[in-house]
């Protein structure tokens, strides 16, 4: 599990993933979460717009696990 350090309080989802590289333009978010292979501490998600705060588990499908630092 990687951490990603926010600088604030709170980040956006679709923020979150361009920041961690796990996409390369803020446009490939749409796709992205549209696939399913998104979850929110264990929880499918699928808006870009969801606040995340410290401590929150992001994961990518089978291969990305990341925690907001």
């Amino acid at each position: 599990m990687r951490e990603v350090t926010i600088s604030d309080d709170m980040i956006r989802l679709g923020q979150f993933l361009k920041l961690a590289d796990v996409i390369e333009a803020g446009s490939d978010v749409k796709y992205l979460l549209g696939s399913e292979r998104v979850t929110v501490n264990g929880e499918p998600e699928n808006r870009r717009g969801r606040q995340l705060f410290r401590g929150d588990i992001v994961t990518v499908g089978d291969d990305i696990s990341l925690v907001v630092a």
